[in-house]
Formats: C-alpha cells, structure tokens, sequence
C-alpha cells in the first residue's frame, strides 16, 4: 500500500502571509516521512465536510506547481480536477507542463464537477449533469490525443480543436497518469473502464465493495483488464485519530483491493502531528 497525503485546507495558524513558507515545509515533510502522493482540491471555496467556505483554498494548479518546486519524489495531482473550470487544451498543456517541470511526476485526476454554488459564485458555466458528463468524456479524449504523436483537430459535441499540439510532451510516456475520481455507477465507473488508469473511491467497506464490484462489470463489457485499474481511496482523520487508526482503515482497503490510500485532515491545526501519525503508518504497511 502506498499512502497519499490530500491537503483539504489550508487554513492555518500561520495566517496567508506565512502559507508558502509553511506549505513548502508540510510537503517536505511529507515526503520525508514516505509519503508517495501529495494531491490538493481543485476548488476555490472550501467545501462542506471540510470547512466554513470562507476558509483559505488556494487554485489547484499554481499549488501544484508550487509543491512540485519543494518536492523531488512525491506523485502529484488534483483529486479531483472539475471539468467545467478550465477549457481542455489548457488543462492537457498544464498538466504536461507540470509534468516536465516535475521530472515526470505530475498526474491528471479529474470528475464531472458538482459544486454549482462556487460555479455561480464565480461564474464558471454549470450545465446538467447530463452535460458535464459528456464534457468529461470529450475533455479525457482531447488529454489523450493532446499526450500522443497526434496533432490533428479535434471535433466533438462542446469542444472543437483546430490543431492540438502540445510541445514539449510530458516525462512520462506514453502519457501521464490519468485517474478519473467518484462513484457514479452509470457513467463514472463506466468513464474509468475505458480510460483511466486508476480510479479513486470514498465510503465504507460494503459500498467498496459494491463499487469495485460495478467497475468490474463495465470493464468486462468493454474488454478491460479490470486489474489493470489501480484502486485508490480517500478518508479523513481528525484529531482523535491514531496512528493505529490509519493502520487499520488502510488495512481494510487493501483487503478489498485497493492500493494507494489518500488522507486528509479535519479540524487539525497541528501540521506535524498529520505527518506524525501518517508518516508513522508508512512502515507498518509497506
């Protein structure tokens, strides 16, 4: 098992003058501890589950170029990036770009989008879902022809491309790594069958279960090595949480299949007591 740190919140006591220094140190941290995977939200309010939404949140993709800059080792990506809040070309040029500057160490994670009152807040278009979903579809085959040798045009339903070069392409070959996150059974899991490399998943052991169950079924109705899709999940810790606790969790998920494990803090202002706790758990399950 590899275990994943998920930085939710960025409100800290070091107030937002101090947040580079102190993030720069957190993700040094991290990988010292044997962190393997860093991930950040991409959103631009905090989230319900997290936090007040006019807690600190910083853009995804500066953050990540950011971290990239203060780390050598660590896997690096969006869980999840929306796709309503940036044309495709651009998310597969940043993302390569990331990639190259990283050493080949920055991934593409990203889901249909779902949170329509930070989309009308900021005025970031908000179709039904039923759109989005076909948004996410054309935005992954634009990633993907954007990553290969082609430069051809692209034309879909929402997104035409003249020409989709991409110079330089990333480190990693064929392409980078691609997870599409979230457990939609018609249309998420079928999205991952087809396309991704891993898929991430959130909730407790029976719904797991049920949900690696349905991936299973659409890998087999497109003709997809279902274990070639890495399995990862997500869960949160809070101060009461032990190291013991993580263990555990982590021990489960591994028991249903998975491999890599992202967690997250909530309502805990003590930074290093989260490298502490996770970073202790490092050795006992690997």
């Amino acid at each position: 098992m590899e275990l994943g740190l998920h930085i939710a919140d960025f409100t800290w006591s070091d107030g937002p003058a101090r947040l580079g220094p102190a993030l720069a140190g957190h993700v040094r941290a991290a990988e010292d501890a044997g962190i393997a995977r860093i991930t950040v939200m991409d959103h631009f309010w905090q989230i319900n589950g997290v936090g007040p939404v006019d807690h600190e949140m910083l853009e995804a993709y500066a953050t990540l170029g950011f971290i990239a800059a203060h780390t050598t080792r660590a896997r690096l990506h969006a869980l999840v990036t929306g796709v309503t809040y940036r044309e495709p070309g651009l998310l597969a040029k940043q993302i390569s770009t990331l990639d190259v500057l990283s050493g080949g160490r920055v991934g593409l994670g990203i889901g249909a989008a779902w949170n329509d009152e930070e989309s009308t807040g900021l005025g970031f278009a908000f179709p039904a879902a039923s759109e989005r979903f076909e948004r996410l579809e054309e935005t992954i085959q634009i990633c993907l022809q954007m990553w290969s040798d082609s430069d051809s045009e692209f034309k879909g339903r929402h997104y035409q491309l003249g020409r989709t070069l991409n110079v330089p392409q990333s480190i990693q070959r064929p392409r980078p790594y691609l997870m599409i996150g979230g457990g939609g059974e018609k249309k998420t899991l079928r999205l991952v069958a087809r396309y991704a490399d891993a898929c991430n998943l959130g909730g407790d052991a029976e719904v797991l279960a049920h949900k690696l169950n349905v991936l299973r079924q659409h890998c087999d109705a497109v003709g997809r090595d279902y274990d070639e899709i890495e399995k990862t999940g997500i869960f949160a810790m809070d101060p009461a949480t032990t190291t013991d606790d993580i263990v555990r969790k982590v021990d489960e998920l591994r028991g249903l299949g998975f491999t890599v494990a992202y967690i997250y803090a909530r309502d805990i202002t003590d930074r290093a007591s989260i490298i502490d706790r996770v970073g202790a758990a490092v050795p006992r399950l690997t």
